[in-house]
C-alpha cells in the first residue's frame, strides 16, 4: 500500500464511519474503483481504532462518568441504580452479540462477505430499512391530523432487552454494506428511541467492539506480518482527524434533520454497483488479492 492510498483510504474511513452509509463498503469500493488491492478486514479494523479514538474524545465526559459509576457499582450495590452505571452494564450486554459472531464468522467476514454483490445488496436493503425507521420516527414526532405527537424514548428508558437488540443490529455490520451506525440507529428508531438517543448509544456501543477488534487485528498482523505498518498507521491518524470532524457535524445534523438523504444515497450507490458488476466493469471480487 502506498502513502497516497493510505491517505485516501484513511479519509474515506473517517468520513464514512459515523454516517449510516457503511465505511467498510466505501473502503472496498474506493479500492475497486481505483484499481487498488482490497485493503482487507485487518486494515479496516486497525483504522477504526482511529475513528473510535475520535468517539472517546468527543464523548469523553460521558465515557468518564460511565466508567467511574460502573467501576464503583462493582463494590457498592447502591451505585447500580445510577444511570451511568446502568449504561456501563448495558454497553457490555450490547457488545456480546458482535463479540460472539465476530469470532464465529471471521472466515466469512474476510472472504465471501466481501463480494461486491453482497455489498450492493446490503447497501440497498439497509437503506430501505433505515428509510422506514426514519419515517416511523418522523410520524411519531410530528403527529397527524387526528393524532398528537408521540413522546419517544430516551436513554433513561434503555433496558437489557433493548440493549441486546441494539447489539444484534450492530453485529449485522460485520457484513460490508450494512453500516454499524445505520443498523444500530435503525434498530433504536424501531424500538421507539429518539434520533439523538439512538445515535448516542450506537456510538458508545461501538467503542468496546471496535477497540477489541482493532487490538485483535493488531496482534494478528504483528505475528503474521501482512500489514504495511507505516501507511496503515498514517491512515489511522487521518481517520481519527476526519472522523472527529464528521461526528461533531453528525450529532448536530440528526437533532433536526431526516436520514432520508443517506437512504437515497445508499440505494443509488447499491444500484450503480449492481450495474457495474453486471456490465463487467467491476468483477464481484475486484481489487482482492489474487483476483
Amino acid at each position: 500500500m502506498s502513502w497516497f492510498e493510505s491517505l485516501v483510504l484513511g479519509l474515506v474511513q473517517g468520513l464514512t464511519e459515523f454516517l449510516p452509509v457503511s465505511s467498510s463498503a466505501h473502503l472496498r469500493l474506493t479500492a475497486a474503483f481505483a484499481g487498488w488491492t482490497d485493503p482487507g478486514a485487518a486494515f479496516t479494523a486497525i483504522t477504526q481504532i482511529g475513528t473510535e479514538a475520535a468517539v472517546l474524545i468527543y464523548f469523553r465526559k460521558d465515557i468518564a462518568a460511565i466508567l467511574s459509576a460502573w467501576t464503583r457499582s462493582l463494590v457498592d450495590k447502591e451505585r447500580r441504580h445510577d444511570p451511568d452505571a446502568r449504561m456501563g452494564w448495558l454497553v457490555i450486554v450490547g457488545s456480546i452479540p458482535i463479540g460472539v459472531l465476530g469470532v464465529t464468522l471471521k472466515d466469512q467476514i474476510e472472504g465471501p462477505f466481501r463480494d461486491l454483490r453482497v455489498t450492493a445488496t446490503m447497501l440497498i436493503a439497509m437503506g430501505v430499512v433505515l428509510g422506514v425507521a426514519d419515517r416511523l420516527a418522523a410520524r411519531d414526532e410530528q403527529g397527524g391530523r387526528h393524532r398528537a405527537p408521540k413522546q419517544r424514548k430516551t436513554l433513561e428508558n434503555l433496558n437489557i432487552k433493548d440493549g441486546l437488540i441494539y447489539g444484534v443490529c450492530q453485529a449485522m455490520a460485520l457484513i460490508p454494506g450494512v453500516s454499524r451506525s445505520g443498523a444500530t440507529i435503525s434498530g433504536g428508531l424501531f424500538l421507539g428511541y429518539r434520533r439523538e438517543a439512538a445515535a448516542r448509544y450506537s456510538f458508545l456501543l461501538a467503542v468496546p467492539a471496535v477497540l477489541a477488534s482493532g487490538v485483535f487485528e493488531l496482534k494478528d498482523a504483528a505475528e503474521g506480518g501482512h500489514v504495511t505498518w507505516g501507511p496503515t498507521l498514517f491512515a489511522t491518524v487521518i481517520a481519527f482527524v476526519s472522523g472527529y470532524v464528521v461526528i461533531s457535524w453528525f450529532m448536530k445534523f440528526i437533532s433536526s434533520k431526516s436520514f432520508m438523504p443517506f437512504v437515497w444515497y445508499r440505494i443509488a450507490l447499491g444500484i450503480l454497483l449492481f450495474m457495474l458488476v453486471g456490465a463487467g466493469v467491476l468483477g464481484p471480487h475486484a481489487g482482492e488479492s489474487g483476483s
